[in-house]
């Protein structure tokens, strides 16, 4: 989830960059960089920092570079490790997948206390504001975690590595497709037990949902993609005949996510936003929680509104209260001065008809 990113004296704010979008970023770059590790690390440079950065983008270097080395290796304990390079030494991404390596290697017959050790340690949120101080996690590096356990212990039993990462929870959608997915590239297609595939050849030809697209197509333009970007690497295609030029994979640039800035308060507001609405805090960040509307609505009403800080007007900004396209929080800001800060936000079109609510404030401290 690490997608706060120093830019221009703001910072890049989504909190919906989870392990869905590693996922994709990781299954784009890994499945067509088939042995070139750092070939998806190029594609995923491009695909990740759409929404995310720091650990939230190595998620998806390091599920690519695990696809890429699949292809080429039939030890799920070499790829685990070897797809680590990819990730620098002194981020905190790199620590964590380093601990589930070694406590593997502690308590080879129990991912249960592996598990455990990875809830004390590494699971105390700061991105996303829906997961500090409760136990909800979408964060990447955790949930990578997660996928390298289920990998580890299941030790290429299918059905048991899907098992112990279903098991571990959070992100318990992506992380067993993420450990799935990888696995299921070294074994090959034929040795993955009949049981996942049931329905597959039926739901093939379907398109998915709202798209001209089904899987049959998306095998094809895979398979096309993957012969390119062989032949772009100086592989060769001959026919049935492809020769790859296999990498070993290199570290990608350190990027670190909301440095210097960690939560010391969570303060309840629950009140109706229908003028002004003014805080103190003392801190260095701030995000102010809330919503437009109730639920999942389908509005077309959006709210205005405008922000400001120490009487400085710092955004104006649309509320939209339709779900599909909502702001997930009101207002945030980083990178302040550690000091007292006095924050107001103003509505500049209230409407009975649709309420604004204000759920709490998140506040960011230096230390």
């Amino acid at each position: 989830h690490g997608i706060a990113a120093p830019k221009s004296g703001h910072w890049i704010n989504n909190p919906h960059a989870d392990c869905i979008d590693y996922q994709i970023e990781s299954d784009f770059a890994g499945l067509m960089s088939p042995g070139m590790p750092n070939t998806a690390s190029k594609i995923s440079d491009k695909i990740g920092h759409i929404m995310n950065y720091g650990d939230g983008w190595y998620g998806g270097v390091y599920m690519g570079a695990m696809y890429a080395l699949a292809f080429t290796s039939n030890d799920i304990q070499f790829i685990v490790s070897e797809g680590l390079k990819s990730i620098p030494n002194q981020s905190r991404f790199y620590k964590v997948i380093q601990d589930v390596i070694g406590w593997h290697k502690q308590y080879p017959n129990d991912w249960k206390q592996t598990w455990f050790e990875i809830e004390r340690k590494y699971t105390e949120d700061i991105g996303c504001p829906d997961g500090v101080f409760v136990p909800f996690n979408i964060d990447a590096t955790v949930n990578a975690a997660y996928v390298a356990l289920g990998l580890l212990y299941g030790n290429g039993d299918y059905t048991r590595t899907l098992e112990i990462t279903t098991r571990a929870g959070q992100d318990s959608d992506c992380n067993p497709s993420s450990a799935g997915g990888i696995l299921g590239t070294m074994l090959g297609y034929k040795k993955i037990p009949d049981y996942w595939k049931m329905g597959l050849k039926e739901a093939e030809p379907i398109d998915f949902k709202y798209t001209s697209i089904s899987l049959n197509d998306v095998y094809d333009l895979g398979l096309k993609h993957a012969l390119q970007n062989i032949q772009r690497n100086g592989g060769k295609v001959e026919g049935e005949n492809i020769s790859i030029m296999s990498q070993q994979p290199v570290p990608v640039k350190f990027e670190e996510s909301f440095e210097g800035h960690f939560p010391i308060e969570k303060r309840e507001i629950k009140k109706s936003w229908t003028d002004e609405f003014t805080f103190d805090f003392d801190g260095i960040g701030f995000v102010l929680r809330g919503r437009v509307g109730e639920g999942r609505t389908a509005s077309d009403y959006v709210a205005k509104g405008e922000l400001y800080i120490d009487g400085k007007l710092i955004e104006t900004i649309d509320l939209p209260s339709n779900f599909t396209t909502r702001r997930h929080e009101l207002f945030w800001k980083y990178q302040l001065p550690y000091q007292k800060h006095t924050v107001r936000i103003k509505l500049l079109n209230p409407d009975q008809e649709h309420a604004v609510h204000i759920e709490d404030v998140l506040v960011y401290s230096n230390k």
